[in-house]
């Protein structure tokens, strides 16, 4: 698979390279979210709540990373009706009600496309809570009815193709790069947001792994401090 594996380096090595002041700007405000003792919410339909679920609960994670899981976005109860559902209107806001989120906070939404409805209105209602927004899709889909970047403070192109695959297989293409993109920004952005309130004199919240000496007590001492404000925690 060196077709694949070259067009992942190099989409990922675009994004280093070319998205370099975005992931600046999204950095500093993870780092004052941290600093502020506020949660990091992260969003997606279908495939692209992946990103949330790679950040949430795990060794070497921020304790403060709360996804947005709604099931009906979601592929495990219906893939289909969760891709049409996306495209529906008036879902984000009564979504994102139930995480009651703060202007303390800040929300990360990923959209390859960055064109259907709930994700662009995810990042609308957070912007009119005043909460600080960084939108993660596609300049390929720009020209094809994407509005997301432009109604989030920190928009972040991920340079994935237009229909996302990038491996000819007949007629049809195979390889998709969205999931690997966004989880490197998402993550790049974390841990650099977290080094960056290190060394402005904050102690990120980060997990251990359970299964090192010590590991478990540290993330139960972890997981009481963020019971009832992480909502799936």
């Amino acid at each position: 698979m060196s077709e694949y594996l070259r067009n992942l380096t190099e989409n990922l090595e675009r994004i280093e390279r070319e998205e370099e002041q975005q992931l600046s700007r999204a950095i500093r405000l993870v780092a004052d979210v941290i600093k502020g003792d506020g949660l990091i919410y992260v969003f997606g339909c279908g495939h692209s709540h992946l990103p949330g679920l790679d950040a949430f609960y795990r060794a070497g994670g921020l304790a403060n990373v709360s996804p947005i899981l709604d099931t009906d976005l979601m592929l495990h109860n219906g893939a289909a009706k969760s891709s049409r559902m996306e495209k529906m209107p008036g879902i984000a806001q009564e979504v994102l009600r139930r995480y009651k989120p703060t202007g303390k906070d800040m929300l990360f939404v990923f959209s390859a496309s960055g064109k259907n409805a709930v994700p662009v209105e995810m990042a609308r209602a957070a912007r009119e809570l005043g909460i600080p927004t960084v939108g993660v899709s596609s300049s390929a889909y720009f020209d094809h009815g994407a509005t997301l970047h432009t109604l989030v403070d920190v928009p972040i192109d991920s340079k994935v193709p237009y229909g996302d695959a990038s491996v000819r297989v007949g007629e049809g293409m195979m390889g998709a790069l969205s999931t690997s993109a966004s989880c490197f920004i998402l993550n790049t952005c974390l841990i650099e947001g977290a080094k960056l309130a290190y060394s402005e004199g904050a102690q990120p919240p980060i997990f251990k792994s359970g299964n090192i000496e010590g590991g478990k007590d540290f993330n139960i001492a972890l997981e009481d401090a963020y019971l009832g404000r992480v909502k799936h925690l």
